[in-house]
């Protein structure tokens, strides 16, 4: 009986999901092969994505997260965020996991699985550092976590990330190395290096998903636009993921396919951490005894990492065939499948609660 139990509450969350939304695995492993190939058998296809940068990042691959990131940020409900805000007990547990535990964790992940290799050891911890502003929103829209309350911690993250990336970056790369006696590694980064860079791509969408909303309902209503509008906007979310996907992989195909082992070792510490920390972030907000919605936004905003920041301080400070930059695109190469079934293991939570 048990066991007729689960399988129905399994296919009554694959049931829930779209189409898209219901082989989103394949469409994303189709869409990393399909990069890698466009990688390696267009030799030029670096040069020719890269003739419009905005700062350090490809045009292409900022379009894609901005079409990415807008259609979540139009569905939240910016009324209610004043409401959200009064949880201080999880918006101070989300900070300290994010800011303190999540660095931390990566650190020692990376001096234990990468301590031979100094770049990509770098280049991991330069992932950790940056806090996911981008792809969380994604994650914890597909596992049904509440909106507002990502919101509201995604721009908490942002001002965080702005003030405190560099500073956080020498203290894991200079200071912490040197106290323990570790080898040392310098990161020279400016503050508006970063800032440019968040605000690029939190900013351009934030604005635009809060303007969507107040127009969108101030002419038809709520009604109208949450039940019409947005769902002919939502998969434009999972349309920008794959293209960030294809070209992002594009872009590094030659570097990934041509050191597969390189790619298994730094895979390793990254593994290790997205479970480590959606583990911490779920405990964490069932200690707390939030609701699902709000524990599944803890556990992907402590998991999730924002390697198109890594990636970009990677390729600024030590070049993009660096073995940093590695690291850095090896991030979502693991990120996106991992985050991805984390998102339906948060489901089958929420469904095994709800049947007792």
């Amino acid at each position: 009986m048990e066991q007729r139990l689960e399988h129905a509450s399994e296919a009554h969350l694959v049931g829930r999901l779209s189409t898209l939304d219901r082989f989103l695995p394949v469409w994303i492993g189709a869409a990393m092969v399909a990069g890698l190939l466009l990688g390696r058998l267009v030799p030029g296809i670096q040069d020719a994505l890269d003739t419009v940068r905005i700062g350090q990042t490809s045009l292409p691959i900022a379009l894609g997260l901005l079409l990415m990131m807008y259609p979540v940020l139009a569905k939240v409900r910016y009324d209610e965020i004043g409401l959200v805000t009064a949880d201080w007990r999880m918006m101070a547990s989300s900070l300290i996991l994010n800011w303190i535990v999540g660095p931390l964790v990566m650190f020692a992940l990376a001096w234990l699985l990468l301590g031979d290799q100094p770049e990509y050891r770098t280049g991991v911890i330069l992932v950790g550092l940056a806090r996911c502003i981008a792809m969380v929103l994604l994650w914890n829209d597909l596992a049904c976590g509440d909106r507002e309350m990502a919101a509201v911690l995604v721009a908490l993250n942002a001002v965080f990330q702005v003030l405190g990336y560099a500073v956080l970056g020498y203290f894991y790369l200079q200071v912490l190395p040197g106290w323990l006696g570790l080898e040392q590694a310098s990161l020279d980064i400016s503050m508006w290096g970063i800032a440019k860079i968040v605000l690029i791509f939190l900013g351009i969408p934030l604005v635009s998903g809060f303007l969507t909303r107040f127009w969108g309902e101030r002419a038809k209503g709520r009604d109208w636009y949450e039940g019409t509008f947005l769902p002919r906007i939502s998969p434009l979310a999972l349309y920008g993921l794959l293209f960030t996907v294809v070209i992002l992989f594009a872009l590094q195909g030659n570097t990934i396919t041509s050191e597969p082992l390189a790619v298994a070792r730094i895979a390793l510490p990254l593994l290790a951490y997205f479970a480590i920390m959606w583990a911490l972030g779920y405990g964490t907000g069932k200690a707390l005894h939030l609701p699902y919605s709000r524990t599944a936004t803890m556990a992907f905003t402590a998991a999730s990492n924002d390697f198109e920041l890594a990636i970009a301080v990677a390729i600024g400070v030590f070049g993009v065939t660096s073995g940093q930059a590695l690291a850095g695109v090896v991030g979502p190469l693991i990120e996106v499948p991992v985050l991805l079934a984390l998102v339906y293991l948060a489901l089958w939570l929420r469904d095994r609660a709800t049947a007792r």
